[in-house]
């Protein structure tokens, strides 16, 4: 026993002695980091494994077990097999907040595949329906005082439904954008206590239906009025469906200007409304325009007002003011109820046109909205320079002048 005891104490003398340190730095760990974006290869082997078993249950439904039919009611099923598939399948492997995340993202992918495919579905059908009278160059500037329904494409045209849509959206453009952004500045820049109020109108105009804008035109502007039916007319009924619509957006894009550029105007001793004018509408500007698009794309559309207030006409009219006059819309809405399949493929065609005029005002209000705030162009680069080399030049010569 006591050769063991003191074999024991030899060891322990022997061994070194280790001295921990507690203020001394502790070693990180690395951890690697998940990509939150992109597919990866197990994802897409993942998804692709789903969609096969999707589709083979759905099949096995179809078949053998379920006595349905359709392809619709198959695409529906396939589709609901494959999220519940690829979600047992990513729960297999990992956890739950992963789970949602990924079969969200699938989710909201299949919205934006069907949203893409309807909207290229639609362009792709208009373009092919109206294929035949695209290709004539009398549709772009003759109109249908001289052609009838019997005759061919190569009569007639739909220059004045052309020229009527732009007068009418070019005065509704100019009855409603100073007066939509006015009223987006009052609700966001006075605080005053009817914005409320104004808001709530202008969210019950946003529902408002067209034919009861145009209804109020008629029976105010030509009956109670005893004003003719004219371009002005349907301008101002279109301005009725476009003012809520420009209110709306632009109140939203003038929320997300930040309160420290007013802040930063006001210390520096600057009037409300000129810090409106320099400081929130050019930041807003880009957001303005698109608001802008908004609301020209829902006035372009707009089809049963016009038809109450500015009746419909087959020959040009320019005065917008006299006479009846005609849209895009409303010739597209009168060519295709026709029997004639040379007046339905002039309808479609006109459909396209429309289609045209709203990517080019498109382009013109993206234009004219500019660059983003906090990015300006060469141009305005060499420009702010060279104001810069001025203010420069004139603070160094007011010494001089003073002594």
């Amino acid at each position: 026993m006591t050769d063991l005891m003191d074999r024991q104490d030899a060891l322990e003398r022997s061994a070194p002695t280790v001295v921990i340190d507690r203020n001394a730095p502790r070693p990180l760990l690395t951890q690697s980091r998940r990509a939150l974006g992109g597919l990866r290869r197990d994802d897409l082997l993942t998804m692709g494994g789903a969609a096969v078993s999707a589709v083979c249950t759905a099949l096995l439904l179809f078949g053998r077990v379920a006595p349905a039919a359709g392809a619709f009611g198959f695409a529906l099923v396939a589709y609901g097999l494959f999220v519940i598939t690829y979600a047992l399948l990513v729960w297999l492997r990992d956890e739950r907040p992963a789970v949602v995340d990924k079969v969200m993202a699938v989710l909201l992918g299949s919205a934006a595949v069907v949203a893409f495919v309807a909207l290229f579905s639609v362009i792709f059908f208009t373009l092919w329906r109206g294929r035949a009278a695209l290709g004539y160059a009398n549709l772009y500037y003759r109109d249908m005082s001289e052609a009838l329904p019997t005759d061919p494409l190569s009569a007639g045209g739909i220059g004045h439904a052309i020229l009527g849509t732009l007068i009418m959206i070019s005065l509704a453009i100019v009855l409603t954008v100073p007066l939509g952004l006015t009223c987006a500045v009052f609700l966001n820049e006075t605080g005053s206590r009817a914005a409320g109020i104004v808001r709530t109108i202008v969210d019950a105009m946003t529902a408002l239906p067209s034919i009861l804008a145009g209804l109020f035109i008629f029976a105010t502007w030509i009956l109670i009025l005893g004003f003719e039916r004219s371009g002005l007319a349907a301008a101002i009924s279109i301005s009725i469906m476009m003012l809520p619509i420009i209110i709306r957006s632009a109140d939203v894009v003038l929320r997300l200007v930040p309160g420290n550029l007013r802040e930063a105007s006001a210390a520096l001793g600057a009037p409300q409304w000129r810090s409106v004018r320099h400081v929130v509408l050019p930041t807003a500007r880009s957001g303005l325009a698109t608001a802008v698009i908004l609301g020209v794309a829902r006035g372009l559309g707009e089809t049963a007002p016009i038809l109450l207030t500015a009746g419909f006409t087959a020959t040009y009219n320019t005065n917008p003011l006299n006479g009846p006059m005609v849209s895009l819309p409303l010739a597209t809405f009168d060519f295709v109820q026709s029997p004639q399949p040379a007046l339905i493929a002039r309808g479609f065609a006109t459909g396209a046109v429309l289609m045209v005029v709203v990517l080019v005002l498109f382009a013109i209000a993206r234009f004219i909205g500019g660059r983003p705030a906090g990015s300006v162009s060469k141009r305005q680069a060499r420009r702010l320079a060279a104001r810069s080399a001025r203010d420069v030049q004139r603070f160094d010569e007011r010494p001089m002048e003073a002594s």
